[in-house]
């Protein structure tokens, strides 16, 4: 996680062939997931925002040996940022157990 913003946008450009100048943010996360860094192109500037977690490590958001690189909505890297868990996951808002009677109906 040493790397720069000219080095970060040689690898958006080169390994993940994006546009920097898109608008689109970029997601960088170290191998121990303890610190990320986000690069974008505000129109005037390339802006770097770096996060280092003093305890704790950053969700699993890809399985790094098969795939490299993934989209996340605005909602799930602000999620991902705060340290969430679910990235990626989708958990069901409701399961079965939710939706079952927990005591019998009243006999009339």
């Amino acid at each position: 996680m040493r790397k720069s913003f000219d080095t970060l946008a040689a690898l958006v450009k080169e390994t993940l062939e994006q546009d920097l100048l898109s608008g689109s943010l970029f997601l960088f996360v170290s191998r121990n997931r303890k610190r990320a860094k986000v690069l974008y192109f505000d129109g005037t500037g390339l802006c770097l925002f770096a996060k280092r977690l003093e305890k704790g490590t950053f969700a699993a958001v890809c399985d790094r040996e098969r795939n490299r690189s993934v989209k996340l909505t605005l909602s799930e890297l602000v999620q991902f940022i705060e340290g969430s868990a679910v990235i990626g996951k989708s958990p069901a808002l409701l399961t079965w157990a939710d939706l079952t009677p927990r005591w019998p109906e009243a006999k009339k």
